[in-house]
């Protein structure tokens, strides 16, 4: 897996070449690594995805909890979409809180990017205003303060909301044990993606984004997440939304089949 040093932080990263240099930029979901793109990344033609383990998952560097995770993953993508375009546009993908640092890297360096693909940012604080938001906002509250008291019981709270189904307890030890040691990138994102702190929904900010925006979404998901999809096509001026009936939020890990074509059509009228 190739590594290097991206925005002064060891990352590596993992790539998949289909058929041209076309350069696809894959940000994964937190608690994941780059290699949950695979099942998508194979399934297209006509570009080449790179995808990075992002700080403190898959075999990237830890997170020092000094720099606000957020802001650092989008250094991180800068530095990588300008190695990988050569300072021209990218195709981004993201999934989940990588796909809100795609959002804002769309907002503070549009020369960077060509098209976004994007399936469930979670920019929960775009769909303010709704009683989905108020549900979840509770809910997500009660996972941080449990964290604080009981990390397995949070963390077992956190991934039946947001995992692939299964139960904490009934995964592989591995796998259990890699979300334990990585929970606390959970409510370390809050500012941002609960109060948007980084100001991903500032007036005329969305607007501004005028490239191809594939929104998808689970039909089985939580349901803030058609709260924020629904708030944010409203604003991004091409926008189109994408529903996977019997999936959930981790719909590019466990249907990349169902969503293939559609993000192939994506690219190629990008």
């Amino acid at each position: 897996m190739p590594e290097d040093l991206v925005a002064g932080h060891p990352t590596p990263c993992r790539v998949w070449d289909r058929g041209a240099p076309r350069a696809v930029l894959a940000l994964h979901c937190s608690l994941a690594h780059g290699g949950a793109w695979a099942g998508l990344a194979e399934r297209l033609s006509g570009v080449t995805s790179t995808a990075l383990d992002q700080p403190g998952h898959g075999r990237s560097a830890d997170w020092n909890r000094q720099d606000e995770i957020h802001g650092l993953t989008t250094r991180i993508a800068a530095d990588l979409a300008e190695r990988l375009g050569k300072g021209g546009p990218i195709d981004l993908f993201g999934h989940s809180f990588g796909a809100t640092v795609c959002l804002r890297l769309a907002l503070q360096r549009p020369d960077l990017v060509r098209s976004l693909m994007l399936v469930e940012p979670v920019i929960f604080a775009a769909a303010r205003g709704t009683a989905a938001y108020d549900t979840f906002r509770a809910g997500h509250e009660e996972i941080a303060r449990r964290l604080v008291d009981d990390r397995a019981a949070g963390a077992a709270m956190f991934h039946a909301a947001w995992g692939t189904g299964e139960a904490l307890a009934d995964l592989p030890e591995r796998s259990r044990r890699y979300i334990l040691d990585r929970i606390h990138h959970i409510p370390a994102q809050n500012p941002v993606l609960l109060d948007d702190a980084a100001r991903l929904l500032r007036p005329g900010g969305l607007e501004s984004v005028n490239v191809p925006v594939l929104l998808i979404e689970g039909a089985d998901s939580p349901d803030v997440i058609d709260a924020v999809h629904a708030a944010l096509a409203a604003r991004l001026p091409q926008a189109t939304r994408l529903v996977v009936p019997g999936a959930g939020h981790m719909v590019p890990i466990t249907h990349p089949e169902l969503i293939a074509r559609t993000v192939q059509a994506h690219l190629d009228a990008a």
